[in-house]
């Protein structure tokens, strides 16, 4: 009898003592694969740092440009002469905010017309540079906003005489410039030399460029005007799409015309 008492007692003990072993046992499995699949789902942080640390933010340089034409990266000489133009223009220097004020009001009538002879949106720049900063006739004879000088202005037909002087039609003259931009950019086929030449004239900026051998703008030797030229066109692009940056405390004026 005792033993008939004893081998199924022994039986359940033995089923009780697995159950508890077996109910142990559960919640570690789960937390293993809980922990697993972390593990296998989560992207190591130090990955995601590498990856933005490979690809950096670019250098000043490298964003500067004039009309899609990048500035020579690694050059020493530019770059120093660039910062030097680009501090010149910071706000503390030369608190220009009516240039802002002047950009909102010709670039909506200057940009569709660059647009419509296909001319790059950057040459706005040169109208704010060429007549941005001084009011009336240069000291050379140059009038309005894009500095014309009278034989220039009738050549390419803008009616210049006692009685009328189409050099300040905003409208006029932008067609005028548009017409004389193209004509030189057919022969020079850079349109950082364009601009270069829009300052010294086609005909000198060509003579140079065939003395020195040299159709680099960044690395000719000029007259101190037109060698710093594009670079104060660059600058004024920049305190006009980062006024804030440059310690303008206006905001970015307008600088797309959506008109139809």
């Amino acid at each position: 009898m005792l033993k008939k008492h004893i081998v199924p007692f022994a039986v359940v003990a033995t089923l009780f003592i697995l159950a508890k072993v077996f109910t142990y046992q559960m919640p570690l499995a789960q937390k293993s694969l809980v922990k697993e699949e972390k593990l296998n789902t989560t992207t190591p942080k130090s990955d995601s740092l590498e990856v933005q640390y490979e690809a950096g933010p670019l250098s000043l340089m490298a964003q500067l440009n004039f009309a899609h034409e990048t500035l020579p990266l690694g050059d020493k000489r530019v770059e120093r002469k660039m910062k030097k133009t680009l501090a010149a223009h910071t706000y503390g220097n030369t608190q220009t905010n009516r240039l802002h004020a002047k950009a909102a009001k010709w670039f909506p009538v200057i940009e569709p017309i660059l647009a419509a002879y296909g001319i790059p949106n950057d040459f706005k720049y040169l109208a704010l540079v060429e007549s941005g900063m001084a009011e009336g006739v240069s000291p050379k004879g140059a009038a309005g906003i894009w500095q014309f000088m009278p034989g220039t202005a009738r050549t390419y037909g803008l009616k210049v005489n006692g009685r009328v002087d189409e050099r300040y039609n905003l409208r006029k003259s932008t067609i005028a410039a548009c017409k004389y931009i193209k004509e030189m950019y057919q022969g020079l086929e850079s349109w950082t030399l364009v601009a270069a030449a829009y300052n010294i004239g086609d005909g000198r900026l060509r003579k140079q460029i065939n003395n020195q051998n040299q159709d680099n703008y960044y690395k000719m030797k000029l007259n101190r005007e037109t060698g710093g030229y594009v670079y104060k066109v660059i600058s004024m692009k920049q305190i006009m799409e980062h006024p804030k940056r440059y310690g303008y405390a206006k905001p970015r004026v307008l600088l797309a015309y959506n008109g139809e």
